[in-house]
């Protein structure tokens, strides 16, 4: 969730906001994925396929039109995460998970809650759909920053392959939604 050798600006974090993703927006979306998840690749072309197929889970996070972070996730199926840079259409007709892809952020926008505050909203939209929980993969030490929004880690043998592509540290991890 962070990219090295960055400064920070004195943007106040009133001015951060998430707004829906469009298709002008890819190109900022992945400078930000290309600078902030150096070791793990996506193509754009994963990111417009997860805009086209879910574009309610796909979000920017702007101040002053410019980006700065982004989120992308999509219904899918649990225990059954994409591996790396995978197109994945078409999404299933009975999603088990609601499955966040990717969260990123420049350092200029870290430490202001702008995670914390689209996580919530996607899980609303999760449990609006009627599915029981929300999933991921924790990469570059984020596991405590996922547990700290009531994610934890679940089990893991299963996943070992598609969990490679993410990383030594990568970790499946769950969130129990209300029923």
């Amino acid at each position: 969730m962070s990219a090295p050798g960055s400064t920070a600006t004195t943007t106040s974090s009133a001015e951060f906001v998430w707004r829906p993703m469009q298709a002008v927006d890819l190109a900022a979306v992945q400078a930000i994925a290309d600078r902030v998840h150096r070791d793990y690749p996506e193509d754009q072309s994963v990111f417009a396929e997860r805009l086209a197929l879910c574009p309610g889970g796909c979000h920017v996070l702007e101040s002053a039109d410019q980006r700065y972070g982004y989120v992308v996730s999509h219904p899918w199926r649990y225990a059954d995460p994409p591996k790396l840079n995978q197109l994945i259409a078409p999404l299933p007709t009975q999603p088990s998970t609601y499955y966040i892809h990717d969260i990123a952020f420049l350092p200029q926008a870290q430490g202001r809650q702008a995670a914390s505050r689209i996580v919530r909203e996607l899980l609303m939209l999760a449990t609006q759909a009627g599915l029981q929980n929300a999933s991921l993969i924790a990469i570059n030490g984020s596991q405590p920053f996922w547990a700290h929004l009531g994610f934890r880690v679940a089990a893991q043998d299963a996943l070992r392959d598609k969990l490679a592509s993410y990383g030594a540290d990568a970790r499946f991890m769950v969130r129990d939604l209300p029923a």
